[in-house]
């Protein structure tokens, strides 16, 4: 059986290759006023988080080792810098937020009463659908940052408070599902000149345009079978809860990429992951999608099934346009 793909990476590529190849035309992207998504998916232990970079245990800018997001929040800053040099009336805020799905429960990383919250039942964070069917996420804290050493810190704070647990698989298996957003808030002033015939100088008018685009870096925890990770407890009580969303997820997507077009409901309500996900998948978004496989052979039942879900999520066609 063949596949179709964008891009291939042999098992020892470099991470600035992957950045470059992958993230680094995503983040221009951002800059121009469009929804950017980066979705890793694979099985548990593939290297998910590594090649995204959300674990983030301490931030070195020389590492050969960082992330996609690290990588990405440097190229980010470094363009906008740029453009307001080139530009001084140009103006611009990045505010972060990073959330968690647990086992169906929303939960914000950078809000340390949001896990309490949880657990004595009550709940700030809801996902909301406005007019334009457009999703927010209610009660979500941002943090607006200054620099990119400040907004890793972010992501350093909100990875140590990310659930992980070990298992036959992965020593340091993620347990949920995480979407660190980067969300960037652009202003910029265009001086506009009428001739007016009594006007001498010509009058001066400025136009303000204020563009508002995200980009979600989504780390999904890893498919797996209980069988293999040998999960009992609370561990096989994620694993189910993580397969589950991964399910809902992988319907959504074969909705989305059934070429014959037959289907005409498609069931984001399924899971709360898929609902995070509307606009990324099929909505106002450039959405791309990491999938990561094992080069074991007792793998090989997993990793034809991270090809066959990626290949389906090609069929999909987002409408993007820019977020005036």
């Amino acid at each position: 059986k063949s596949f179709t793909f964008d891009h291939v990476f042999p098992s020892d590529t470099e991470q600035e290759e992957v950045f470059q190849e992958c993230a680094s035309p995503l983040v221009e992207k951002l800059v121009k006023g469009y929804n950017v998504t980066m979705l890793a998916y694979g099985q548990t232990g593939s290297g998910k988080t590594y090649s995204m970079g959300t674990a983030l245990d301490d931030y070195d800018a020389t590492s050969f080792f960082l992330g996609i997001i690290q990588r990405a929040i440097r190229k980010l800053f470094a363009d906008l810098h740029e453009r307001k040099e080139k530009n001084p009336s140009y103006q611009f805020e990045v505010y972060v937020s990073f959330l968690e799905l647990y086992n169906e429960v929303l939960i914000d990383l950078l809000n340390p009463q949001s896990r309490e919250n949880n657990k004595k039942g009550r709940s700030d964070l809801m996902i909301r659908e406005d007019t334009n069917g457009q999703i927010h996420w209610a009660g979500v804290r941002e943090v607006q940052v200054s620099g990119p050493d400040e907004l890793l810190g972010q992501l350093q704070k909100g990875s140590l408070c990310r659930t992980v647990a070990s298992t036959d698989m992965n020593i340091v298996s993620s347990r949920s599902h995480a979407i660190f957003s980067v969300i960037l808030k652009q202003t910029g002033i265009e001086n506009l000149e009428e001739n007016k015939e009594n006007d001498d100088p010509p009058a001066q008018k400025s136009l303000t345009s204020k563009v508002t685009s995200k980009f979600h870096f989504v780390d999904l925890a890893g498919s797996e079978r209980l069988k293999r990770t040998n999960s009992i407890g609370d561990r096989e009580k994620e694993g189910i809860a993580i397969n589950g969303s991964l399910l809902a997820l992988g319907n959504v997507i074969s909705a989305l990429g059934d070429e014959s077009r037959n289907v005409t409901h498609i069931p984001y309500r399924d899971s709360k992951l898929t609902r995070l996900l509307q606009d990324s998948l099929g909505g106002n978004s450039q959405t791309l999608m990491l999938a990561c496989v094992s080069p074991a052979d007792s793998n090989f039942m997993e990793t034809l099934n991270t090809l066959k879900y990626a290949n389906r999520a090609r069929n999909i066609k987002n409408k993007v346009s820019v977020n005036e």
